[in-house]
């Protein structure tokens, strides 16, 4: 039986690999790396995304925008943050 991480059953393991064609371990990993995406807290979403934004070269005024768009349309909203509460979990 192959299981992922956040202890996915094999059946949808296997419904994943029939519906896509991948083969059952690359679905597993799929899973995994899905379910770690939405384990991330939106504290540690907003410092991730936060880094690659400036990366970007995206100035802070626009991040934070970003951030409060992007954390609203999570699938599991997180909190309104204020654009204060944003740069204190930035610098803390």
């Amino acid at each position: 039986m192959i299981r992922v991480k956040d202890g996915a059953s094999a059946d949808l393991v296997r419904y994943v690999a029939v519906s896509t064609g991948l083969p059952e371990r690359l679905a597993a990993r799929v899973i995994a790396d899905i379910a770690g995406y939405f384990d991330e807290t939106a504290e540690q979403f907003v410092r991730r995304r936060h880094t690659e934004l400036q990366a970007r070269q995206v100035r802070n005024a626009e991040i934070w925008r970003v951030l409060a768009e992007e954390l609203a349309q999570r699938p599991v909203a997180a909190p309104r943050f204020t654009e204060r509460q944003l740069r204190r979990i930035v610098y803390g």
